[in-house]
């Protein structure tokens, strides 16, 4: 290809030379190189994770390897080396690998493109596009990602100044400080990756890659042997960098370059002697006006000094979302471009119930605001007094308020927060972002470990939700057009099942048999169960058990709903994901931006499907859950409770406010509710009519 005719830029490509033939020689350490021809799987190509990844695997090993791309080479043991070449999904590789273990690393990175490509890139979350939105007399609409009320000041966040001076003193001296910054750097990252939950591993991973990368290692060092300082050398070679991704006709590659960005600034910190754990400063009950958050942007902050973030792009279910809610931060998501008009001290009001931005504040509504944050704050804090009490309701139903964990780490803080057990376990950290499965062993003790926190607890563990979003490398899955509608949950489980034997048995080995639940995700008809139900009576036979845990069953798709009487007669009891039973139901895909705010589980069509599997399981004695997000929606818990849903596994957080909130309620009024609520059209008016339920309750109103 080539370009003409036109004026170039920087960094455009003006021609590409494409050897042909098959039989290229390329001499190394140890002479001919082995070579092989590699189509690329991945979804979005070879972007950072994958790249830092498969540069990873090489440099295990002692050798030395070039990719080539279209006649294009690089260092196939550098990540940035990788990603400069732009290589799309798609697109066929030479991978060209010479030295003593030649052998072995091909074979190790045949195995990463074989296994890895489904981990990287389905696991990998889509930038969103955010939705262009304008505000509308001064209130600017967004996407809830944590939920609550906050008022402050503006903050736009931008990157520290740093004041860089481009000629160095002298070359040993710049040297020594850019590699000592550089081993200050790496032992922060490994530590934060070591203290993170498993999700955010794989990003403080990959910046852990950028850290040690040899091209920008290799550019730093030439540029400060040119006479420059350490600071102004990896500023510029992380520039040619960013330039080289600006060029690729790739947006998804561009996406990339906040990553660089984010190590630049942690680079300089150490390079000016900056405490890298430090909290950065920022101004008292300010809202963070942003792009797209990072998780290590988020965790560099005081948080103390947040009232709330917006922020222009991103989407609700992103990892920094993820930690605003566990942090209590409510935060708004994919605003559109008009937030960065707004300048720093402008006051706002924040509400991420209602998914609204605040703009034109002016004294009255300012006052309003903190009439409402001071009530809201009062009744956190009595929450919270009441945490442990238990949820019964004003007529004295009592109402179980379980929690959802994704770890063991978790469980302490739910206990804290008032929860009676665990409605759900998600046991996708042991399996993820690693390169082989979890023991028996280890499973066990990790199971073991939450069972002691919670004694005489419910402990409800579901078997791995592996696939779809969440595939795992060393389970190599085939290539799905719509991975939400292939392998997941049990159907992978029954796939690959040397996996799902030794996690039956890790939960089966648990010493208190009648504290254990074991829950069957994405479960569709009677063969499931069946299927599953004999692994584990071979399991429990192998160990020598003579009595079996609770058996139950997610209630994801449609077709579990409306066979749920077929499926009570096998199980004990069953679990309604309202996650991906919206999806399916209302057929708008979890993750996609335009379409977030009309994935509403209020919708009355889902709540149809939910009162039908309420109904059959009261008929048939058996108990009925709801672990999805709406169980920690405030405004659906009346419904549900209404629909004789008496369990509800809620965000740790949210335990002490939903479980206040049950107390404020009549039971015979919410199943009222319940049915002028399946009588509507939309979504939208069912959550007119629950919130103008709860008001009156919580007001102390007749319901």
């Amino acid at each position: 290809s080539r370009c003409e005719n036109r004026a170039v830029a920087a960094g455009d490509t003006l021609f590409e030379l494409e050897l042909t033939g098959t039989d290229v020689n390329v001499s190394g350490p140890s002479g001919n190189a082995l070579e092989q021809a590699i189509r690329v799987a991945f979804d979005q190509g070879m972007h950072a994770r994958p790249a830092a990844a498969f540069a990873a695997v090489l440099r295990a090993f002692n050798v030395a390897a070039t990719v080539t791309l279209q006649g294009r080479s690089a260092n196939a043991l550098s990540m940035v080396a990788v990603m400069s070449l732009g290589i799309k999904q798609g697109d066929r590789i030479e991978l060209s690998v010479f030295g003593p273990e030649a052998g072995a690393a091909m074979d190790a990175a045949l195995a990463f493109f074989a296994n890895e490509a489904s981990h990287h890139d389905a696991g990998q979350e889509k930038k969103p596009v955010a939705v262009p939105a304008k505000p509308v007399n001064g209130v600017l609409q967004a996407v809830i990602a944590s939920r609550g009320f906050a008022v402050g000041k503006a903050y736009p966040l931008k990157p520290q100044a740093f004041d860089v001076r481009e000629q160095g003193s002298g070359v040993d001296r710049e040297l020594a400080s850019l590699r000592v910054a550089l081993d200050k750097l790496k032992a922060h990252l490994i530590a934060q990756r070591d203290e993170s939950t498993d999700q955010h591993q794989d990003i403080v991973s990959a910046h852990i890659e950028m850290v040690q990368d040899p091209v920008l290692n290799e550019r730093s060092e030439r540029l400060v042997g040119q006479g420059k300082s350490a600071a102004f050398a990896w500023m510029q070679a992380s520039a040619e960098v960013v330039t080289a991704l600006l060029a690729m006709d790739n947006e998804y590659m561009k996406a990339r370059i906040a990553d660089f960005r984010d190590i630049e600034q942690n680079m300089l910190k150490a390079l000016f002697g900056m405490d890298l754990s430090a909290k950065r400063a920022l101004p008292e009950q300010c809202i963070l006006i942003i792009d797209e958050l990072l998780p290590s942007q988020l965790m560099s902050l005081d948080s103390r000094r947040i009232s709330g973030i917006c922020s222009s792009g991103g989407g609700p279910s992103a990892h920094a979302a993820i930690i605003a809610a566990s942090m209590g931060i409510p935060f708004l998501v994919a605003a559109g471009p008009d937030v960065h008009g707004i300048a720093e001290g402008n006051m706002l009001i924040l509400d991420a119930e209602s998914g609204c931005l605040h703009l034109d504040v002016d004294a009255a509504d300012w006052q309003a605001a903190m009439d409402r944050l001071e009530r809201e704050r009062a009744r956190t804090s009595a929450d919270s007094a009441s945490a442990l009490l238990p949820a019964v309701t004003q007529d004295g139903s009592t109402v179980h308020v379980f929690a959802n964990l994704g770890g063991a780490s978790e469980a302490d803080n739910a206990l804290a927060m008032g929860a009676q057990g665990c409605g759900l376990l998600r046991t996708e950290f042991l399996f993820m972002d690693r390169q082989n499965a979890p023991t028996e062993e280890e499973q066990y003790r990790v199971y073991g470990d939450i069972a002691l926190r919670m004694p005489d607890m419910p402990l409800t563990i579901r078997t791995m939700d592996i696939g779809g979003d969440k595939p795992i490398a060393y389970l190599p899955l085939p290539k799905e057009e719509n991975p939400a509608l292939g392998l997941r949950g049990l159907r992978t489980s029954l796939w690959r099942d040397q996996l799902f034997i030794d996690q039956l048995r890790a939960m089966l080995r648990l010493p208190q048999p009648n504290q254990l639940r074991i829950l069957l995700p994405m479960v569709n008809d009677l063969g499931d169960v069946e299927s599953a139900r004999r692994y584990i009576d071979q399991c429990a036979k192998e160990l020598a058990l003579t009595s079996l845990p609770a058996v139950g069953i997610m209630i994801e798709t449609p077709a579990s709903a409306l066979l749920v009487d077929q499926l009570l007669e096998k199980v004990d009891f069953v679990s309604i994901g309202s996650n991906d039973l919206s999806q399916y139901v209302l057929a708008i895909d979890r993750g996609h931006p335009e379409l977030a705010s009309k994935l509403d589980a209020l919708h009355p069509a889902v709540l149809r499907l939910i009162k039908q599997v309420a109904e059959k399981c009261r008929y048939a004695g058996k108990k009925v859950s709801l672990c999805g997000g709406l169980a920690s929606d405030p405004a659906a818990v009346p419904l549900l409770l209404g629909m004789d849903v008496l369990e509800l596994s809620v965000v740790p957080a949210l335990i002490p406010r939903i479980k206040r909130l049950i107390r404020q309620l009549h039971l015979p009024a919410c199943r009222e509710l319940a049915t002028h609520a399946l009588q509507q059209a939309d979504a939208a008016s069912v959550r007119r009519l629950a919130s103008e339920f709860i008001l009156k309750a919580e007001q102390g109103e007749p319901t």
